[in-house]
């Protein structure tokens, strides 16, 4: 032996005895590994609207969100504010975010319509409002709304997924992946859309993103046929039960050899749905059954209100079925008054004004408000400045959501409730302002779910609606 070889040796032994014991450690831990191997999975994931228990007690078991695409102008609606028609006509005092910068105008503008306190909670309400004036001691009015980010799409996102970026599941999607549907017969997320056209951002409003596919809003048509393909055709009745069981096991055989592909799973059980729907569906859609005095109070007399009156009828028919969130749309940008607001708005009150308050007195007198919540709002508001400033009949109201207003009633909320504030011109939410996250987390609460805890894993990463370290419940707002 060398001294250069036993130097070597000695060198070798010395620098690798750390390395030794990183090898005894690994080899210890596969040893471990191997004597308790991980479990296989031994039954396949799968999605299904089956009526799952919160983890805690819940308040609210149902949800109709009507929806007011555009941006309702809190200033003129729900949030009287004297000083700005005091310096009606002036030059506006501070900053403004605009959204479209041709158009500005840095003149202030008072509401042109007046104002009075209603029901025993004294509660300010625009004259354009006669019908939920009636309703105000069951509703609670946020008037401190924010998504902060001043455009439609981005801020319809925010409140209707708790992302402003796309490819979000929406929050229907959330509390039926979360609690399912006690409707076996019917899907456990509708969505009412208007004779009109699609709101903006069109079938992203009722996505799944990327929950499964299961729990995608299923839409009804505001005329009939309200949904696609619901008859088979008369020739083939007879014979449909034999195809459909056929089917069903051909499809069970493809799903036991891909128990991983949840969009398959999906359309198994929609096949099976529809069959189930072929009644159902037509039975909760059918306003026959409903006696004159209830299509009276939800408008359905009057040309104007006739259409969203049926909607909002349906929806009460549908979580009465135990359809767990029901969606209910105005049409593309039917709020957003850039131009021609004293015509506009009032024409938009005249559509759902009555059925949006008799929605809410229905619910209560058949007992299911208290489980139900109403949601009536839309993605932003109005500023108090004048837009197109070219004559008294063109001028409009630009973007707002640095401060609006929105109500909700029932399912826990508290009743006669005013909460919020915004500054003295209606722009910026001052006191107690609640955030999209903020109002996610207070639904959430109602529904008990733990937002913490409603996750779903994707690309081995657990993604939640809303941000948690952000979203609080909003006590407050509760009864």
């Amino acid at each position: 032996m060398t001294p250069h070889q036993a130097m070597t040796r000695r060198h070798f032994v010395a620098s690798q005895s750390m390395g030794l014991l990183g090898l005894a450690t690994a080899w210890l831990l596969d040893r471990e590994a191997r004597a308790n191997p991980p479990k296989p999975q031994l039954t396949p994931l799968t999605h299904d609207t089956r009526p799952k228990l919160p983890p805690h007690r819940p308040r609210a078991t149902a949800m109709i969100s009507l929806w007011m695409q555009g941006g309702p102008s809190q200033i003129d609606l729900f949030d009287p504010k004297p000083e700005l028609n005091r310096l009606d006509g002036q030059t506006f005092p501070d900053e403004i975010k605009y959204d479209n910068a041709a158009q500005s105008s840095a003149k202030i503008f008072g509401s042109p319509w007046k104002f009075t306190k209603y029901g025993d909670c004294g509660m300010d309400l625009s004259e354009l409002l006669p019908h939920l004036a009636e309703a105000v001691d069951d509703i609670c009015l946020i008037r401190s709304m924010h998504t902060g980010v001043n455009n439609h799409g981005q801020s319809i996102r925010a409140l209707n997924s708790g992302d402003v970026l796309a490819g979000q599941p929406a929050i229907g999607s959330w509390l039926t992946y979360a609690l399912g549907s006690e409707a076996e017969d019917l899907p456990a997320y509708m969505s009412l859309i208007d004779p009109g056209q699609l709101p903006v951002l069109g079938v992203e409003n009722w996505s799944n993103g990327w929950l499964p596919a299961i729990y995608q809003g299923t839409v009804i048509r505001p005329a009939e046929p309200r949904i696609f393909n619901l008859d088979s055709p008369a020739k083939y009745r007879g014979q449909q039960k034999n195809y459909l069981e056929f089917l069903k096991r051909l499809n069970e055989r493809h799903a036991s050899r891909n128990p991983a592909e949840s969009e398959l799973q999906a359309r198994i059980k929609s096949f099976a749905l529809a069959e189930q729907m072929q009644y159902a569906a037509k039975e909760a859609m059918d306003l026959s059954q409903e006696s004159a005095e209830t299509k009276r109070l939800y408008g359905m007399e009057r040309k104007e209100s006739a259409d969203y009156g049926a909607r909002c009828l349906i929806a009460r028919r549908l979580v009465e079925r135990g359809v767990r969130f029901v969606q209910v749309f105005t049409q593309n940008q039917f709020w957003d008054h850039h131009n021609g607001i004293r015509k506009s708005l009032p024409n938009a009150c005249l559509k759902v004004d009555q059925p949006s308050a008799a929605l809410v007195q229905d619910l209560k007198r058949r007992g299911l408000l208290d489980s139900t919540i109403v949601h009536w709002g839309g993605e932003m508001g109005r500023l108090p400045v004048i837009q197109n400033d070219t004559g008294p009949t063109k001028i409009g109201r630009d973007h707002n959501t640095y401060g609006f207003s929105s109500w909700v009633a029932g399912g826990g909320f508290r009743h006669g409730h005013i909460h919020g504030t915004t500054d003295e011109f209606g722009h910026r939410a001052v006191e107690d302002t609640v955030h999209h996250y903020d109002y996610h987390a207070t639904l959430f609460h109602l529904f008990g779910l733990d937002t913490t805890q409603i996750q779903f894993s994707r690309n081995n990463q657990d993604r939640s609606m809303i941000n948690v370290e952000k979203g609080r419940v909003v006590h407050e707002l509760l009864a």
